[in-house]
């Protein structure tokens, strides 16, 4: 079964710096798209990044450009968001996306929290 496992949240400091990672199994990884999302309590999901099956296309939501980098490594079935400048506006449960052609699947959704 299709499975996306985040990891690499937690607690940092406004202009820290955060990796997630989001492991992937249970479909061929390095045919699709795959997307990160964020979501606060009480507002809708908010698509970050979207990266392209093999990397060439990638698109940024306008809060995150130049400080949020997303890539992924094909040969190991992940995809990261590598986040800088880290602002308290971006805590948030980030979730990482597979839009697959029978459905999305989305991973169980990890805590960032930016404060001092």
């Amino acid at each position: 079964q299709v499975q996306l496992v985040e990891s690499g949240g937690g607690l940092v400091q406004p202009g820290g710096s955060l990796r997630l990672s989001c492991v992937t199994s249970g479909f061929t990884f390095a045919v699709f798209a795959m997307n990160w999302y964020r979501q606060v309590p009480g507002k809708e999901r908010e698509l970050v990044a979207s990266i392209s099956s093999h990397g060439d296309y990638i698109n940024y939501a306008d809060s995150v450009k130049g400080r949020f980098a997303i890539s992924r490594d094909n040969a190991k079935n992940a995809v990261y968001l590598q986040m800088n400048s880290l602002k308290p506006e971006d805590t948030a449960v980030y979730y990482c996306k597979a839009p697959l052609w029978s459905r999305d699947y989305w991973g169980q959704g990890i805590q960032v929290t930016v404060s001092s």
